[in-house]
């Protein structure tokens, strides 16, 4: 009917206006990526080739610095101690845990005045791969793994492994057929394999645009608040965490009435906690009022200076439209 496609054009030109930007979530896939994927599919179709219970002591952020300290991990340590796990880089602030390289090294020297358990170090590398220069030699782990949707490859991980079943242990959490060195069972996925591996060969930047907070800044004045502004430390180039300060101006209510902006408030991984403020913002020290309120705004190598100025807009817009209905 001519209501049916007015509304499909109506829809079609909406998506078109949306301004993506929540790229710590995910990213789309690469132009070459597809078509390695594509092939894959195409030419390499063929084969290829326990409960466990822990005790686990978290360590909080500092909340001058916003990022793990070296003395708290090393005072964590117990004599029961087997793996120390840091994440690289935070997803909600983008906080750059840069003490990663001395936690590995004082780790090296508890090992040889030990005689109990090894330490093992791991590092989650998953939203600072392409963003930041990551070197496994630098950080001195003996675990790194990443994730592909974050770097515009599929929905794949992998493991970096220091010295597999050899310099570091590596056991198999399932059994079954041996093709992949006893460490896992089942057949590869090649095309997956085949998109992470290209992406590698892109030679993604290690810097992406960077938000322009001058410019929110200008907008809302002393209504906003940076999150993930630490004295001393270092962030994604790409990520903003932000709160624009009002009782009505709840995170998830700003989205939900933007126009073109498409981001988030936190980790997808977090969204079971509902409409509740951030857990990461709240251990940093913000405010719970002021965390509900969070926006996390991660732009990617294809946003545009124009991308941008039209979100400050739309947000413009939108808080104006919420404090009015107030």
């Amino acid at each position: 009917s001519t209501w049916c496609r007015s509304r499909a054009k109506s829809e079609r030109a909406r998506s078109q206006s949306l301004i993506y930007m929540d790229y710590n979530a995910t990213t789309p896939l690469e132009p070459e990526v597809m078509q390695a994927v594509s092939e894959a599919l195409q030419d390499a179709w063929g084969n290829p080739s326990s409960n466990h219970i822990a005790d686990v002591t978290f360590v909080p952020v500092s909340r001058v610095s916003g990022r793990v300290e070296v003395e708290d991990i090393i005072a964590a340590v117990r004599p029961a101690t087997c793996l120390i796990s840091v994440m690289l880089a935070n997803n909600e602030t983008g906080v750059i845990m840069v003490g990663l390289p001395r936690i590995s090294c004082r780790v090296k020297f508890l090992n040889k005045q030990r005689e109990r358990l090894r330490i093992l170090v791991h590092t989650d590398a998953a939203q600072a791969l392409g963003k930041i220069p990551v070197d496994v030699q630098e950080l001195g782990v003996d675990y790194l793994t990443i994730v592909g949707h974050k770097f515009y490859a599929p929905r794949i991980g992998a493991l970096f492994v220091n010295g597999p079943g050899s310099r570091t242990p590596l056991y198999p959490m399932l059994f079954g057929g041996g093709q992949e060195r006893n460490f896992r069972p089942g057949t590869e996925n090649t095309p997956m394999i085949a998109g992470l591996g290209k992406v590698r060969t892109l030679r993604i930047p290690t810097t992406v645009l960077m938000l322009n907070q001058i410019l929110f800044l200008s907008v809302f004045r002393d209504k906003i608040r940076f999150n993930n502004r630490f004295p001393g430390s270092d962030i994604l180039p790409n990520t903003t965490n932000m709160s624009i300060l009002g009782p009505t101006l709840q995170g998830w209510r700003v989205l939900s009435t933007c126009r073109r902006l498409l981001a988030s408030v936190g980790a997808a991984c977090h969204s079971a906690s509902g409409n509740r403020p951030s857990y990461i913002l709240l251990s940093c020290g913000v405010p719970s009022e002021v965390a509900v309120n969070a926006l996390r705004v991660s732009v990617g190598r294809g946003t545009t200076k124009s991308e941008v100025d039209a979100v400050v807009e739309d947000l413009r817009e939108t808080v104006q439209l919420l404090e009015d209905m107030n």
